[in-house]
């Protein structure tokens, strides 16, 4: 089927993260530093040690930063957004894009950030171009699904290999629109062959992590984390203004590892100001003050980019998240 629904670990777990959220959070975190603990280290060391700084496994670029959302974990909802409105340049963005073509890029590509893509009227015609420019890269959307139509989704469909539609809810029921998507699609599997739907359903009020000291309903402990961490070494995160900044816990923009306005995307990412800051990451995140109290870890999309790029395979790093799938051409 192109469609299913998660719901991590049922409706225990649902329950657990609904009534016992600090316990949830805290117990799940734990598991995830002990069990990566090794891998993340190597992967740091790998990419430290290559002859030549190795590409992004992940580019992601935030398009507009506003969402349309309340989810009590994140700055972007729309009771706790401080940012001024930016989009970003059409004409920075396709520059993006064509440099990514040019250095032959063939990872993951998402154009979404602390945001909901959507919002964005150029979203489609973006998306068309970063297929036409690479075809061979394994492109995702997410989006909460509070704007998505099955109209839409017909259009967004030709140039991506996933969907992803996080049902933010209160009563783990698929929201009115989201259903009518669900019923359809799995009516009609032919329509959506070559590209896959996944529906997380998600606990509006989850605690999740304190995303370095920025989350609402999770403020930065004086507890500092010792562990390293692998998104400044397997993700590319393009604000709207057109920089680069440390990582999706930056919600206000303020790291700035360069400006995407004034130097090339392959420099910005092997400046030595980045480089510098993945050093003392690597050694753990005390190192740096941004990271020192951030309990973020990834879920473990990137944990299987690593793992297979450990064992020598980056093909298959490049196709995690779909890879019973084609890439799309």
């Amino acid at each position: 089927m192109p469609i299913k629904i998660n719901n991590f670990m049922g409706k225990f777990g649902w329950n657990m993260r609904k009534y016992f959220p600090k316990l949830a959070s805290g117990a799940y975190l734990t598991l995830q530093f002990l069990t990566r603990r090794r891998e993340q280290k190597l992967y740091c060391d790998y990419f430290l040690n290559a002859a030549e700084t190795p590409k992004p496994n992940v580019v992601n670029i935030e398009t507009i930063n506003r969402c349309n959302s309340t989810c009590a974990f994140c700055t972007a909802n729309i009771h706790a957004e401080k940012r001024p409105l930016r989009k970003i340049d059409e004409d920075l963005y396709r520059s993006i894009i064509d440099q990514l073509a040019d250095w032959g890029y063939e990872g993951h590509l998402t154009l979404y950030g602390n945001n909901e893509p959507l919002l964005d009227p150029r979203i489609v015609d973006f998306h068309r171009y970063a297929r036409e420019k690479l075809p061979n890269s394994f492109i995702f959307m997410s989006t909460n699904g509070l704007i998505l139509s099955k109209e839409k989704l017909d259009e967004i469909k030709p140039y991506v290999n996933q969907i992803i539609i996080n049902n933010y809810c209160m009563d783990m029921k698929l929201h009115k629109n989201i259903q009518e998507i669900y019923d359809y699609v799995t009516a009609h599997p032919e329509e959506y062959a070559d590209v896959e739907i996944l529906i997380q359903m998600r606990y509006l009020q989850e605690v999740l992590t304190n995303r370095a000291g920025s989350a609402p309903n999770k403020k930065a402990t004086e507890r500092v984390i010792k562990e390293t961490c692998l998104l400044p070494f397997t993700d590319m995160w393009i604000m709207p203004n057109g920089k680069i900044g440390l990582c999706c816990c930056d919600n206000y923009e303020t790291t700035d590892f360069a400006d995407l306005t004034k130097v090339s995307l392959k420099e910005g990412w092997e400046s030595e100001k980045f480089t510098a800051v993945r050093k003392k990451i690597a050694e753990g995140r005390q190192n740096v003050d941004f990271c020192k109290h951030c309990d973020f870890i990834d879920a473990g999309f990137r944990m299987q980019m690593v793992k297979a790029i450990l064992a020598g395979d980056q093909s298959g790093a490049n196709r995690v998240g779909g890879e019973e799938k084609k890439l799309k051409g």
